[in-house]
């Protein structure tokens, strides 16, 4: 029989208390997640979320302003239907379907001294392709990669249509706010949405007018009547 007195008692009473307590703070640490033992140790912030690459879906998505949405609209013209005209001071494409109608679609043309005019055809059609900035371009902006393969991110878009022996290309974008303004470096761009839409009406060999900037928006257009007009500048390395 154990003395209450007694040191060997004693110990006995302190296990049991030491045991019970341990039993308690795990039950609790069961209940509730465990706060850290040196809090000013911070933990490590966890790496943010990589973004994903705008796609075409993102490009029908974006909100465009009334004019710059794809539509049909009345065009009076000589030229052929099928025949795609660049209207480059009013930034819009059209596209002739004849009967004195157009798809007119909203666009992004060249900046301040990068813009061009004249008549080409259209040479070679690719999806998602890829783009290798010419020397040229790196030279202004050496941070651009050498090469991009084709994809959501590559910002000629989803669809590429080459304009003759030129550098210039009608293409998609991953930067569809950019419809609509003067923004690059000649080549003319519409959303992932309707580049592919245009992509699926023309063919190898179609005709394209680009108009100058000096145009007046007010001068009927009656193409059918103008001369071919000189290619400003087509020669110079430019691309987007």
């Amino acid at each position: 029989m154990f003395n209450p007195g007694k040191p060997r008692y004693r110990r006995a009473v302190a296990r049991v208390a030491f045991i019970a307590g341990v039993i308690a703070f795990t039950g609790s640490a069961v209940a509730a997640p465990l706060q850290p033992l040196f809090p000013f140790f911070a933990a490590p912030e966890e790496p943010p979320m990589a973004q994903p690459a705008p796609s075409e879906d993102d490009n029908a998505a974006a909100e465009l302003p009334a004019r710059l949405k794809r539509q049909i609209v009345a065009y009076p013209t000589r030229e052929a239907a099928g025949t795609v005209i660049i209207d480059t001071p009013n930034t819009y494409l059209y596209y002739v379907l004849g009967g004195g109608q157009a798809i007119r679609y909203g666009i992004g043309v060249g900046r301040d001294g990068f813009t061009w005019s004249g008549v080409q055809t259209i040479t070679k059609k690719a999806e998602w392709p890829d783009w290798t900035p010419p020397p040229e371009m790196i030279a202004r902006q050496p941070y651009l990669p050498r090469h991009m393969a084709g994809g959501p991110g590559n910002p000629l878009g989803a669809r590429a249509m080459y304009l003759g022996g030129t550098v210039y290309r009608i293409h998609g974008t991953n930067a569809p706010s950019t419809i609509g303004t003067h923004v690059s470096s000649g080549c003319i761009r519409l959303t992932n949405q309707d580049v592919s839409d245009l992509y699926s009406r023309v063919n190898v060999g179609t005709k394209v007018i680009v108009l100058p900037m000096e145009r007046r928006a007010d001068v009927p257009v009656t193409l059918g009547l103008v001369k071919t007009a000189h290619l400003d500048s087509v020669n110079r390395s430019q691309t987007d």
